[in-house]
């Protein structure tokens, strides 16, 4: 079954919370029974067929192997829905575009890409991975970044310092995606959480500070502290991967778990600095007096240079055209908030005249929200803590981009 014209297409991203197989360790003491598995089988295979979701960012993937039996599990799914609800060619209405509406259209197990954590290791100590699924399939091969070539270190003023990353807690997942007569790089990506890192001492069976017994705030502080720091480092590397493609040419889309909120700090980081209102009243860089000033001619200049490399939050898009208020997408201690996103550069913006496609909609599956911390969340080991978001977006024509 496929669809008769490429002009609609989807974008998800779906947190999983924890996808392996039965009577596996991931992390201490925590595995699935093969019917707790068999249960969050179902749950993800239901979500999937709810999204419909032309591609889908996992995060929190231990196994290629896990992943691909939900997949098999949706598309079985699909196919008894269709069978059940689309009219076969004996039927002289089976053409009728409602049908093509309900139809699903299952997903090809040749097109998932996955990037395993580097820092992966023994039962118990497992750590998670990434993976995109297209119907579109790939352009060439995927790429995975976690090792960094080059250490990343940043140099604090004023004799401040210096903050060194070598490698990144999970991976960043880079794919390129065939839609219609486009090209789309996607990003997929799941920063650091805000957990705080502690370090075990050697010889010791856990970190001091994980102790709450013996409760110590400042050390849990500065376990925060390298937690944000990791992040918005991690986010750093990724707006760089950002800005190469767009100079190349490429529409992007970011998405995933940024563990921050759109306005926190590593978001800023991947999505780009906003430009001022007007930097001709801006007091220019060399500045000799008080009247020395960016002209109007550098002014224009200048935004147009920090535009061109932005990235804008598709759920901000959503809330501007639907004078929707708020989208929770997770719930951490009890605080609902947004940390799942879907960033797209400019080529997708409906005020870039040159945009290739026009974001209609943005969908939130989050009825299930919790991560324990409310007296009335439900046993929530098997579904997700996280919602899961999508673009709608309708690709322009080439006409419509010309004008």
């Amino acid at each position: 079954m496929t669809k008769p014209e490429l002009t609609d297409f989807t974008l998800a991203s779906f947190n999983v919370k924890n996808l392996i197989g039965p009577d596996q360790e991931y992390y201490q003491f925590q595995s699935y029974t093969p019917e707790e598995y068999a249960w969050k089988r179902d749950w993800m295979a239901d979500q999937m067929l709810s999204l419909d979701a032309d591609v889908i960012g996992f995060q929190e993937i231990f196994e290629e192997s896990a992943l691909r039996d939900v997949i098999r599990e949706a598309n079985l799914r699909a196919d008894e829905l269709n069978k059940t609800t689309i009219p076969d060619r004996s039927k002289r209405y089976h053409r009728k575009a409602i049908f093509r509406k309900l139809a699903v259209e299952p997903w090809d197990m040749r097109h998932v890409a996955f990037a395993p954590n580097v820092n992966d290791g023994t039962p118990g100590h497992r750590r998670p991975g990434l993976a995109v699924l297209s119907r579109f399939g790939f352009v060439g091969t995927p790429e995975v970044v976690q090792e960094l070539p080059e250490p990343l270190s940043i140099p604090f003023t004023d004799g401040g310092g210096h903050f060194t990353l070598t490698r990144l807690s999970r991976p960043i997942l880079k794919v390129r995606i065939p839609v219609g007569d486009q090209v789309i790089t996607l990003f997929n990506c799941h920063l650091k959480s805000k957990l705080g890192e502690f370090i075990r001492p050697e010889g010791t069976d856990f970190a001091p500070e994980q102790d709450l017994t013996n409760y110590d705030p400042v050390s849990r502080a500065l376990g925060s502290a390298r937690a944000a720091m990791r992040r918005m480092a991690e986010a750093w590397v990724l707006r760089k991967l950002v800005v190469e493609e767009i100079n190349a040419g490429h529409p992007v889309v970011v998405l995933g778990d940024f563990n921050d909120g759109e306005h926190a700090v590593s978001s800023e980081i991947i999505s780009g600095e906003v430009p001022f209102k007007n930097y001709a009243w801006m007091l220019r860089h060399d500045a000799k007096t008080p009247r020395d000033r960016y002209s109007e001619a550098e002014s224009v200049k200048i935004t147009e240079e920090i535009d061109a490399v932005r990235l804008h939050s598709a759920e901000k898009l959503f809330v501007r055209k639907s004078l929707r208020d708020m989208v929770y997408t997770a719930s951490f201690g009890g605080v609902f908030e947004s940390i799942d996103q879907i960033f797209l550069s400019r080529a997708f913006h409906p005020d870039y005249e040159n945009r290739i496609a026009d974001m209609t909609y943005f969908s939130v599956l989050n009825d299930h929200i919790t991560d324990g911390s409310h007296p009335e969340a439900p046993y929530n080991k098997l579904a997700s803590d996280h919602g899961q978001i999508m673009a709608h977006l309708t690709l322009r024509s080439g006409k419509a981009r010309a004008k």
